[in-house]
Order: C-alpha cells, then sequence, then structure tokens
C-alpha cells in the first residue's frame, strides 16, 4: 500500500511534489541504511537499508522515470500540433496571397475591354445614328473577341503552371504599342487621345517581373481614362536607367465629361498598389493642378520600380 502512494503521489501529484519525494526518499534509505549499519555494527544490518530503499526510493524512482516520459510525450504531441498549426497558416497565406495575384491578373486582362464594351454599348443604345452604332458595335465586338482570348489565355496558364511565377508568354514592354493603339481606338467617342512616350535606355533591359508590373500599371491607367477621364490627352510616359529604377507616369484629364461613362469599384488602384509593393517600388496616384495651355486638373499615376533581377548576385 505505501509503496503505491508513493509511487502515485510521484506520477499524478504536483509537479514540486514530484520533483521532492524521489530526492527525500533517497535520503530516508540512505539515513536508514547509516544509522542501522552504526547501531547494530555488523554487515547485516545493510539489508535493512535495502528493504526501505525497495519500499520508498524504487516506486519513487519508478513514477519520476514513468512521469518525465509521460510529460515528454505530451510535449512532442504539443509540438506537433504547433507543427499543423503553423503549416496550415502557412497554407492558408499561400491561398490568399495566390487569389489576390489570379484577381489581379483576372482585372487586369479583361477590365480594359470589358470597359471599352460598357462605354460603346451604352452609345449605341443613347444615339440614333447608324454610323456611329456601326462603329460602337465593331469597337465592340472587337474587345469581345480579345477580352475572350485574354480570359483563355488566363485559363491557360492556370492549368498548366504550377510553380507560382510569372509565365514567359506574360505580357511585355514592347506591347505598350499596340495597347495605346487599342485605347485610341476605344476612347476616340470620347474624345481622349492616348500618347506613348517610351524614354527607358536602350541598353535597359527590365527583368520580368518588372516589366510585367509595368504593362500592368499603363494598363490598368488607360482602362481608368476611359471610364473617367475628361475629354484631352492621356499622356503615357516611360523612363529608365540599367541597374537604377523604372518610372511609369500616366496624366488624364480630370473632371466630368459627358455621355456614358463606365462604373469603377476602385479594384484598379489596389491591384497596382500590391504589384508595387510586391516589388518594393513607390506608387502614387491622385489629382493634381494643370499645367498652363492644358486641364486645369489632371489626374496622374507614377510608379517607381526598381530595376533589379532577384535572382542576379547584388554587388
Amino acid at each position: 500500500m505505501f509503496t503505491d502512494i508513493v509511487y502515485a503521489a510521484v506520477v499524478y501529484g504536483p509537479p514540486a511534489s514530484a520533483r521532492r519525494i524521489p530526492y527525500a526518499t533517497g535520503l530516508i534509505t540512505v539515513g536508514a541504511t547509516i544509522g542501522f549499519l552504526a547501531w547494530f555494527r555488523h554487515p547485516s544490518a545493510l539489508l535493512v537499508g535495502v528493504v526501505v530503499g525497495l519500499v520508498s526510493f524504487g516506486p519513487a524512482a519508478t513514477g519520476a522515470l514513468v512521469r518525465d516520459h509521460r510529460e515528454a510525450a505530451e510535449a512532442a504531441r504539443l509540438r506537433a500540433e504547433q507543427t499543423a498549426l503553423l503549416g496550415e497558416m502557412d497554407r492558408r497565406e499561400a491561398i490568399t496571397a495566390e487569389r489576390a495575384r489570379m484577381a489581379r491578373e483576372l482585372h487586369d486582362m479583361v477590365a480594359n475591354h470589358l470597359s471599352a464594351i460598357a462605354i460603346h454599348s451604352t452609345a449605341a443604345l443613347s444615339l440614333d445614328e447608324p454610323a456611329t452604332t456601326r462603329q460602337a458595335l465593331n469597337v465592340i465586338r472587337e474587345n469581345s473577341v480579345e477580352g475572350l482570348a485574354e480570359m483563355r489565355r488566363l485559363i491557360g496558364l492556370l492549368r498548366d503552371s504550377g510553380d507560382g511565377e510569372e509565365p514567359a508568354v506574360a505580357p511585355t514592354l514592347a506591347g505598350l504599342d499596340a495597347l495605346v493603339a487599342q485605347a485610341n481606338t476605344n476612347g476616340a467617342a470620347s474624345g481622349l487621345e492616348f500618347t506613348l512616350d517610351d524614354a527607358i535606355d536602350a541598353d535597359a533591359a527590365p527583368p520580368a517581373p518588372v516589366a510585367l508590373a509595368a504593362y500592368r500599371i499603363v494598363q490598368e491607367s488607360l482602362t481608368n481614362a476611359l471610364k473617367h477621364a475628361d475629354a484631352g490627352e492621356v499622356a503615357v510616359r516611360l523612363t529608365g536607367t540599367t541597374g537604377r529604377a523604372l518610372t511609369v507616369t500616366v496624366t488624364s484629364p480630370y473632371g466630368d465629361r459627358p455621355g456614358p461613362r463606365a462604373p469603377g469599384s476602385g479594384a484598379g488602384l489596389v491591384g497596382m498598389r500590391e504589384r508595387i509593393a510586391l516589388l518594393g517600388g513607390e506608387f502614387e496616384a491622385g489629382p493634381e493642378p494643370g499645367t498652363a495651355g492644358g486641364p486645369a486638373k489632371i489626374w496622374r499615376v507614377r510608379a517607381v520600380l526598381p530595376m533589379v533581377d532577384d535572382k542576379e548576385p547584388s554587388a
């Protein structure tokens, strides 16, 4: 009975008691052995110490070993649970980041075409001029075909790409001329004229992520101009030097224009900020006073992208 009590006290008792009982029983065993040996002065007195040790110290030591094993197993279980929890948090974070990237790509790919379709379809419904209506329908069809092609390309990328990197077929700065030309076609009915000034150094080669971000910034800025800008010139300017930064500036007339307009949700500005932040750049967008001889107020979008490829070693 006594041995069971000692064992249970060590295994199930408070941590302080579990630490003290083995030491106490050990001291009792040593003291009893020395005391009986000094009293009887015969080697057989050692048997008394052995019996005391078996009754007190033995159960205490066994209980301490069992308790240590249980605590180690519990600690391992808690570590496993924490590891699983951290893994789940990382998985959710990765899914959220991938969803945000897909949302940006989807918005940037189709928003331009859908905005043009919305504007020209409204114009076609509001005007009773066959020639203007036919022109608007041609623009609608052209943007529908291009938007569908962009959607098919995105679906293909989602099916084929699994490494999370930007695909090699992503748009580059070489496609800005066609993008501006398409914007001129879409914005002609609203009195908008789009111009492109590419002042990037000839020997400057922006890394693929930077080129893609710059393309998407211009694309979204042109889309916003089609939706909201007053009639006038929308100027796109790119400057960049090797090893430094690529700067994208888009200015458009700021004001209310007559005629059809497409509604906006603000998702475009959020997507642009996210793109620039991922590359460690700077982004600003907002109204500014105009210049002499131009509109009284303009909307300026400015993005600064470091032209440093992470895959290249830094000096």
